[in-house]
């Protein structure tokens, strides 16, 4: 029998997270749980290693909730700041893992790293105490599938409004946040599911994310046995929402696993 994998939700909100500064809409005073929303990203454990997509301004929060003591590699879905901004936050990955944290994203992803932290890349760095920075090492990826901590991962590009930006499929499981539109060679990617994340930010239509019905839309061209909606505004209550929504479908939220 195969060993077990996981896959937990450490956020699902959208850029500004939920409860958002400055606002007393329902969903931003609730004391549902599961209505405070973090920034987005995800953890895979693997026989192979935690295995974490994203690293977004609130990863030391999320990592400490959920008792990880270690990641072994990083998928970068894309650059922007919600997705990419806690990165310093694995600092003592390096030390733990005893030499540079693998860091899984295309060429432009990797170019804006460089920039956002260059004082990880300074040529004196190494001279630091472990820990003092984030040490990286820079695993390319285009749209050609990979391996990553002995699994297979397939790239899914996406389009995010102007940007391109890449999901993931690791067997029957695929993640797909930050997307208004799938590219036609995209969807072949995408078949034969059996859990599909996929973004629904709120009910009316925005140019950089599905909408909650445009998500529904995909969902039911692809037809997975259960798929689960996250990069969620405040304009979504929990609750209200999953009642709403068709059998197999609900939205994730923070904390929550699954098995595959």
């Amino acid at each position: 029998m195969a060993a077990s994998r996981s896959f937990t939700f450490l956020g699902t909100g959208t850029s500004v997270g939920v409860p958002m500064i400055g606002c007393d809409c329902p969903v931003c005073r609730s004391d549902n749980p599961r209505n405070h929303r973090y920034r987005c990203a995800v953890l895979i454990r693997l026989p192979g290693g935690n295995l974490l997509i994203d690293t977004p301004p609130e990863l030391r929060l999320q990592l400490l909730r959920e008792k990880v003591r270690r990641i072994d590699a990083v998928l970068i879905t894309h650059y922007h700041v919600d997705h990419l901004y806690g990165l310093d936050d694995l600092r003592p990955c390096a030390k733990i893992l005893d030499g540079p944290l693998p860091l899984y994203c295309n060429a432009e992803t990797e170019e804006r790293i460089r920039r956002v932290f260059a004082y990880a890349f300074h040529p004196d760095a190494d001279k630091l105490p472990p820990g003092s920075l984030p040490r990286m090492r820079f695993e390319r990826i285009e749209t050609e599938p990979f391996t990553a901590l002995g699994q297979r991962i397939v790239p899914i590009p996406l389009d995010h409004a102007q940007y391109r930006v890449l999901g993931f499929r690791i067997d029957d499981v695929a993640y797909c946040t930050d997307v208004n539109h799938i590219p036609e060679e995209s969807w072949s990617r995408l078949q034969g599911l059996r859990i599909l994340v996929l973004d629904a930010l709120r009910r009316k239509p925005h140019p950089g994310h599905f909408s909650v019905d445009q998500a529904l839309e995909v969902i039911q061209r692809l037809r997975p046995e259960r798929a689960f909606l996250t990069h969620m505004g405040h304009e979504l209550d929990h609750d209200e929402t999953n009642r709403s929504l068709p059998a197999g479908v609900e939205l994730a939220y923070d904390g929550l696993t699954f098995e595959f």
